[in-house]
């Protein structure tokens, strides 16, 4: 190690540099599909401090037809070693009203940053920037290899670009560990700080219903598809679902109801879509047995189909859950690199929801740790962050780095 005393280390992770950075980075508007702007920035400023970089483009052709582009690297060890993946999203979701703030102003409040982006998760991945330079200034020797990603379209439909660099093998299933700092306190309603061991997962589908026509004044001489659409959609809802002892039990949504027919006719085609959340062990198969069976409950008079939401490629038409066991190595670390930043051992929690975590921990099985800085209103207005959990998660990142790649 070149600098034991962590001298290095703390003038790179500072509080300054973090609003700085992360400012800098929530003034460039990068909503999913148009993250440009975002990927030179963050290319340009690890490439001025010599940490090796590297763009990689990419084109979805078949349901969004976009090309776009991630930030990646790899830094090599002096020996074998684990291999850590860093990985965070640069997109952010489309900018929503009832913004009281300048969304890209990053106006400071106390401790706070108001902005869009700011909770989830440019935040985050400031913290791995500033960290991964931090622990090249302060590390002469280390065993194994840091992948770093930060990418685009997360809060988009399908996380094209995580899997984007799990198609072209960059990031794969012989990774050791991944770590992603979306703000898992701000999603898991805990104190800071908090550490996510899995999530739920999750499949969009749809329920078609053909019924039959007939003039309004005689319905009984048709067989009305809204009506019939919702007697499924209730017996959906009374479903029992699975509980799982750490993510509790999945859910069903219904986000959207469509119907109709030719005026002042009895519907003849009606429709709505479901995002049911599912925990591990639950697939495609268990929902499709779960909606036929509600079909078969509500007892219907039309015909009833269901389809899965159309996807670029089988592996990315949904979200596997998935969780990491609490005695799994690098869980130990990763607790003692928080309790040894910030003096205090994290909450274990799971994420009720999706992500790229997803793909990592539960399409590839990598044991993916979640953990974050702490914020507020992610996917609201006027969206913040504690500026002290960014720096705070900066020295976590660099002190579990340290811990898993010291040089044996």
């Amino acid at each position: 190690m070149k600098d034991p005393t962590g001298k290095i280390a703390e003038t790179c992770i500072s509080r300054e540099r973090v609003i700085s950075l992360l400012g800098d980075l929530v003034k460039i508007r990068s909503p999913y599909f148009s993250e440009k702007d975002i990927m030179d920035f963050t290319h340009s400023w690890l490439e001025a401090r010599g940490i090796p970089v590297h763009f990689h483009h990419f084109h979805e052709k078949k349901i969004c037809d976009f090309r776009g582009t991630n930030v990646i690297g790899s830094i090599e060890g002096d020996s074998v070693g684990p291999t850590v993946l860093l990985n965070g999203h640069l997109d952010t979701v489309k900018l929503c009203d009832g913004w009281t703030r300048d969304p890209y102003g990053c106006e400071m409040e106390g401790d706070r940053m108001y902005g869009l982006g700011t909770c989830d998760m440019k935040s985050g991945c400031a913290a791995l920037m500033l960290a991964i330079e931090a622990f090249l200034c302060n590390t002469e020797n280390f065993s194994g290899k840091i992948v770093y990603s930060f990418v685009c379209d997360e809060e988009g439909p399908f996380g094209l670009g995580t899997d984007a660099l799990i198609l072209d093998g960059i990031i794969n299933d012989s990774m050791d560990v991944a770590v992603i700092t979306e703000p898992s306190s701000s999603f898991a309603h805990d104190p800071y700080p908090s550490l996510s061991l899995g999530a739920r997962g999750g499949w969009n589908y749809r329920v078609h219903v053909r019924g039959r026509s007939s003039h309004g004044a005689q319905p009984e001489l048709g067989i009305n598809a809204i009506s019939e659409a919702a007697r499924i959609l209730l017996e959906l809802e009374k479903t029992e679902l699975p509980i799982h002892e750490k993510l509790g039990p999945g859910s069903i949504c219904c986000i959207d109801f469509e119907g109709g027919g030719a005026a002042l006719s009895v519907p003849d085609t009606a429709s709505f879509s479901v995002f049911r959340h599912v925990t591990v062990g639950e697939d495609k198969e268990n929902i499709l047995a779960e909606v036929q069976d509600a079909v078969r409950r509500a007892h219907i008079q039309g015909q009833a189909s269901i389809s899965f939401r159309e996807a670029p490629h089988p592996q990315c038409d949904g979200f596997p859950a998935y969780v990491v066991p609490e005695e799994n190595p690098f869980v130990h670390i990763m607790k003692e690199s928080i309790k040894s930043t910030t003096g205090k051992l994290p909450v274990i929690d799971y994420f009720s929801s999706v992500g790229d975590f997803c793909y990592t921990g539960g399409r590839l099985h990598i044991p993916t740790l979640v953990t974050g800085p702490q914020g507020g209103n992610f996917h609201s207005a006027d969206e913040y962050v504690n500026i002290s959990t960014v720096e705070s998660t900066a020295k976590v990142v660099l002190e579990f780095l340290t811990r898993t790649l010291s040089a044996r």
